[in-house]
């Protein structure tokens, strides 16, 4: 018996498949005898092929094996054609949410009909209507800035500037330092802000410290929020729901060949501390408001004019309806993927990619061995690509026994497709019980999590712009974060130090033109390099590759990681990876199975990896330059004292490039 092909067919309906297999479908050569999932291909005596069907992760699957001692006359053929007929019979789907009023029906009257998993769970979840009405209004506009990313709605004007231009006239309104438009990752830097003594308005569309994720994160990499004093020691110590001992890192393999199996990475010091984000909120919300900060919640940005000398916005009280201005002297955009700012002043190069995540905080209902809450899953696999996805799964412990699941998976923006988190809820709904056992009906939902965490495949510290003239983008809206794990929360925390001094100089000494607030990013070249790695986990809209193929380059990746000591693969993974580590890394992993080069070619098309190429030039380039520069940081520190007071714009260059050469590497930074 010999295994001749492994098939997928993206549709979740295997028992039409089945049908249309055994009832339609004619083989060139062979006598087909009917079987329960499939049938027998006869050819000659102890000669035949089976072919049968199964379902899991709501798709179908199909293979193909040889009853035979040697191969068998016209096998090819038929399995030739039964590719290419099962691929015009079942052709990849890309589903639209429908089109929806619900001044005439509920949310869960409109979307029964197409999410009926979706519905049902989300009517058991608290306030499951008013967040599944913003899951629909958060894919409705993502797709639109799929659609048309060069006709972007614009929500910011800018004045026309020049060397004779006379100052605004004063308006009557509330003035500011800073215009925080994002109640989330705005809140924590804007408090760290307002704590410096300067003037903060944080906006935020929801209910000031709700939240549609929960955030994980590590000791070390918190320390920085301890380090700016805007947590003690103890304050953090209150926000952290649960601490795990160890976090697992396993992919699929029972399809892999000998060569692309693996071990289980544990990770113990990765995302092992899971952060009460409402509290976190609540307090920097708290600390901002003590400093002289005001929020302004349930408060939907609309649009924003940039003049010479200030930043007026505009925004609507959503429960009354009620319009509102603000001036300040500089707008922070930290909306997430779903900024219009970041859409319209990006264009067609706003994200790259995009991680659409569901998933739910649940406060039990698990039957006794199902999960031992001292463990977390920090990347899971319990299957191959469905439906032109590698759907991953993260499991997280919370406060009291609770665990909190997402289902995500790495996806290439294509018009087409740009990405569903309808279509994931339903996955998560309908395949939960094969990733964990459970019946869902008996599981307490608490929270409903989802978004869409976006990347930007950049090739240099400039190839994406993150800020313009009194406006700068941070978090998920600059879209400059991990490729692999971390969202725009762990990005903010691990450079809150680099963007927190810099954006003080910037203010301090009125250096908020487009060209010196474009110095203040989290950009890392190490990072950037490594978004090789997340293309490997996408398949093209309209491709067919085989189903376990990512899951094969997953497994040599991380089974090269489970081979090292902790710390590297520690430091892998919190984006720490130096120049040396990382080529070492890369040509292990071909030496060991020299076959991963070309299934990164079948997946990256050639300017991906010409692309990919110049980013690889930029972190080599950036990292020999350090080596030369090294003595800058040091420098930096002994000339602060004449050159911030005589020349302002070259201490902000000297700070943002030591900030580079050392951060921007994956290398602290000291400011001592």
């Amino acid at each position: 018996m010999k295994q001749l092909l492994y098939w997928e067919i993206p549709t979740p309906d295997t028992d039409a498949v089945c049908r249309w297999l055994q009832q339609q479908w004619q083989p060139p050569v062979g006598e087909k005898i009917l079987t329960p999932d499939g049938f027998r291909l006869r050819f000659a005596a102890n000669e035949e092929l089976s072919v049968f069907v199964w379902s899991l992760q709501r798709s179908t699957y199909l293979k193909v094996f040889r009853w035979a001692q040697q191969p068998i006359s016209g096998e090819g053929k038929s399995i030739e054609q039964l590719k290419r007929d099962t691929l015009r019979q079942f052709p990849p789907q890309y589903p639209e949410p429908p089109e929806i009023d619900l001044s005439e029906q509920s949310i869960f009257e409109a979307l029964i009909p197409y999410y009926p998993q979706t519905v049902k769970y989300f009517q058991k979840i608290p306030n499951g209507e008013y967040d599944l009405t913003r899951v629909y209004w958060w894919e409705k506009r993502w797709r639109e800035g799929v659609r048309h990313p060069k006709q972007p709605k614009q929500v910011v004007t800018f004045a026309p500037t020049s060397s004779h231009s006379q100052p605004s006239p004063e308006y009557d309104l509330p003035e500011y330092d800073l215009i925080y438009l994002g109640g989330a990752l705005g809140a924590i830097h804007g408090a760290v802000m307002a704590r410096l003594g300067y003037r903060v308005l944080l906006v935020e569309r929801l209910p000031f410290g709700r939240m549609n994720r929960e955030w994980n994160i590590s000791r070390d990499e918190f320390q920085s929020l301890i380090d700016l004093e805007l947590f003690t020691p103890e304050e953090f110590e209150s926000i952290i729901a649960c601490e795990y001992v160890d976090g697992f890192n396993k992919f699929f393999d029972a399809n892999n060949p000998p060569n692309a199996k693996a071990q289980i990475l544990h990770t113990p010091k990765v995302l092992n501390i899971a952060i009460d984000a409402e509290k976190l909120l609540q307090i920097c919300g708290d600390k901002l408001k003590a400093a002289g900060g005001i929020v302004w919640d349930e408060t939907e940005f609309v649009n924003a004019n940039i003049e010479r000398d200030r930043a007026t916005v505009n925004v609507t009280h959503l429960p009354t309806g009620e319009n509102k201005q603000a001036v300040g002297r500089l707008i922070v955009d930290a909306m997430g993927s779903a900024s219009s700012i970041a859409w319209q002043l990006n264009g067609g190069q706003t994200f790259n990619s995009v991680c659409p995540t569901v998933g739910a905080a649940i406060s039990g209902g698990f039957p006794p061995g199902v999960w031992d809450t001292q463990y977390g899953d920090v990347l899971n696999s319990h299957g191959d690509i469905s439906r032109g996805r590698q759907l991953i799964w993260e499991l997280f412990p919370g406060r009291d026994g609770e665990l909190t699941i997402y289902l995500f998976h790495y996806h290439q923006i294509h018009p087409d497709n740009p990405g569903s988190l309808l279509e994931m809820y339903e996955d998560f709904f309908s395949i939960l019980p094969e990733y964990r056992r459970c019946n869902l009906d008996e599981l307490e939902w608490r929270k409903a999590t989802f978004g869409y965490i976006p990347g930007h495949f950049s090739q240099n510290s400039r190839h994406r712009k993150v800020a313009w003239d009194r406006l700068i983008a941070i978090g998920d809206a600059a879209s400059l974060q991990s490729p692999l794990i971390f969202t725009g929360f762990g990005s903010l925390v691990r450079n809150m130090e680099r963007l927190t001094r810099l954006l003080d100089t910037a203010l301090k000494h009125d250096l908020l033109d487009g060209k010196s607030l474009d110095r203040i990013r989290a950009y890392q070249s190490n990072v950037a390099v490594t978004w090789l790695f997340s293309k490997g986990m996408m398949v093209p809209t309209g491709k067919t590759v085989v189903p376990e193929r990512v899951n094969a380059m997953l497994n040599v990746f991380f089974g090269l990681l489970a081979d090292e000591p902790p710390e590297v693969a520690d430091t892998f993974i919190k984006d720490r990876t130096s120049w040396l580590m990382f080529n070492r890394l890369a040509l292990k992993a071909a030496w060991s199975n020299p076959a991963l080069l070309f299934w990164i070619w079948e997946l990256a098309e050639p300017w991906d990896l010409m692309a990919w190429l110049g980013s690889y030039l930029s972190f080599t380039w950036e990292a020999i330059v350090s080596w030369i520069l090294g003595w800058i940081p040091r420098f930096s520190r002994w000339a602060q004292p004449w050159a911030e007071k005589r020349y302002p714009s070259l201490w902000l260059w000297l700070q943002a490039t030591s900030y580079s050469l050392t951060e921007g590497l994956g290398r602290r930074f000291s400011t001592q």
